[in-house]
């Protein structure tokens, strides 16, 4: 397996980089965050995954191990294809892609070109538990995951949603109070933060 390419960056493309190692290039399918991380660098440095599939080999490319985790987590869903995920992850981040499945948040997913209501619903339900614990960053505050979507906080952001918040803005308000308060006060705690932006 090719762990990563390391070399001059020599063609970009949509969804695309061409990195030369010793000779050879290697293209690799990336995300549109990678490609803006790399863009007018001329030596870059990919983390990859090679996809063996019977219509062919492709190498995908990444700029760090977080979005490389998260390709692995979406490939891992059945009918989530290479492809897809390289569009979930070139419409969010691996913190926003984590935060999303932490709250069940599959309208996050059905925005993404080609994903469908049904498909974001099993990535939220089949990935729930391996992004659990992990920690994830919310408007530059540190929200873990593990707890969102359950009792009393998993209320309140529901009902935050209800209101018009998205998942996001709900789960990065609530994470910043005390868990043991009740559904209400959590409620009326979030609102404060949420006015102040």
């Amino acid at each position: 397996m090719i762990y990563s390419v390391s070399g001059k960056l020599i063609h970009t493309d949509s969804e695309l980089a061409v990195v030369e190692c010793g000779g050879v290039g290697y293209a690799c399918r990336t995300s549109l965050s990678t490609l803006q991380r790399i863009s007018g660098k001329e030596e870059v440095t990919l983390l990859t995954h090679l996809s063996v599939r019977e219509d062919g080999i492709e190498l995908f490319g990444f700029a760090d191990a977080e979005e490389l985790r998260s390709f692995k987590l979406l490939i891992s869903v059945s009918g989530v294809g290479p492809k897809a995920a390289i569009s979930i992850l070139s419409s969010m981040t691996p913190q926003q892609f984590a935060l999303a499945v932490a709250t069940g948040d599959d309208k996050s997913f059905t925005q993404v070109k080609g994903i469908g209501k049904k498909t974001a619903e099993r990535i939220c339900l089949e990935l729930r538990d391996k992004v659990a614990g992990q920690t994830v960053s919310v408007r530059g505050q540190k929200a873990i995951a593990a707890p969102i979507g359950g009792g009393s906080i998993g209320e309140a952001i529901t009902a935050l949603e209800v209101l018009g918040y998205s998942a996001a803005e709900a789960a990065g308000a609530v994470s910043k109070l005390d868990p043991s308060l009740s559904v209400e006060e959590l409620i009326k705690g979030a609102l404060k933060g949420l006015a102040k932006y």
